[in-house]
């Protein structure tokens, strides 16, 4: 991580036209009448053509000059997500009946991250992409809770005992919902499994994403952040590892999440060279309690 933008210098393109109009009619010589205003007709269709393209042309630097100013509109430090997580969230819970009466303020930030275009985030560093990945799949999955709040058991889901205000309640909450995100629309597993994992290959993704369930990494009270993702992920993962979800020791076994067992062929890159003797996912997920 830490490849940062590059400013792009907007450029104004003007085609000038040498000499007025009124010149080159000025300098016409004395012709028949009929001669002479056959020509102005063609001056006067060469010049509004001129002028058509000229148009034309500022026209579509105008365009790209308001893209790119779009883009430096998006808030990178997310100072409204921020706001909504301090009021919402407390003592790593979510207060969904409250953000459910306060759901304009969550639908104007989702908004904001499906105005954000292919073209505008391909200018961002690759950490302020991480953790513009990062806040979509968490505040989507805000979303998608209060879309449904209060959640209605279904029973189709009594054979796998899922409680009755789970999200996994919501149908295809991970699968099929689909969400607008920088100029396209993604579900929540296509940002995971597609994006997040493959292309950044960033392990740390899996203590920062929250799934909205008691097992998972808590959501944290504060966006993400590219300026500062390497601490904030690093402080992600201590967290969850000292907490009893993420990691317990009983006597000389550790227990983890299944999280670490999911996924933790993630990790092996990273932290798998820490520790030795054992399998390289075990070797990579021990490595990682190791180092934080």
């Amino acid at each position: 991580m830490g490849i940062r933008r590059t400013e792009r210098d907007n450029q104004n393109l003007k085609f000038v036209a040498r000499g007025s109009h009124q010149d080159r009619s000025a300098k016409l010589p004395n012709l028949n009448p009929h001669v002479q205003a056959a020509s102005l007709n063609v001056n006067m269709r060469f010049h509004n053509s001129l002028s058509t393209v000229t148009a034309t042309i500022l026209v579509t630097f105008s365009l790209v000059g308001s893209e790119l100013f779009a883009a430096n509109l998006f808030d990178q430090r997310y100072l409204a997500y921020a706001e909504l997580l301090r009021d919402h969230v407390a003592d790593k819970r979510i207060d969904y009946a409250r953000l459910k009466s306060n759901r304009a303020a969550l639908d104007a930030i989702a908004r904001e991250f499906g105005h954000v275009t292919a073209t505008q985030f391909e200018n961002w560093s690759t950490d302020e992409q991480i953790a513009f990945w990062i806040n979509a799949y968490n505040l989507f999955t805000l979303q998608a809770i209060v879309n449904h709040y209060p959640i209605v058991w279904r029973w189709r889901n009594v054979l796998t005992l899922t409680p009755w205000n789970s999200i996994k309640q919501i149908h295809g909450v991970w699968s099929d919902l689909r969400w607008n995100v920088a100029g396209t629309q993604k579900t929540l597993d296509q940002i995971e499994h597609e994006i997040l994992r493959p292309i950044y290959k960033e392990p740390l993704i899996h203590v920062a994403i929250n799934c909205a369930s008691i097992s998972c990494p808590p959501l944290r009270v504060e966006p993400y952040v590219g300026e500062h993702l390497d601490r904030q992920l690093i402080l992600a993962a201590r967290d969850y590892l000292a907490n009893d979800l993420g990691l317990t020791v009983d006597g000389s076994t550790l227990r983890l999440s299944s999280i670490f067992d999911w996924y933790g062929n993630d990790f092996i890159e990273n932290y798998g060279h820490l520790v030795e003797g054992r399998s390289k996912k075990e070797q990579a997920v021990l490595g990682l309690v190791a180092t934080y």
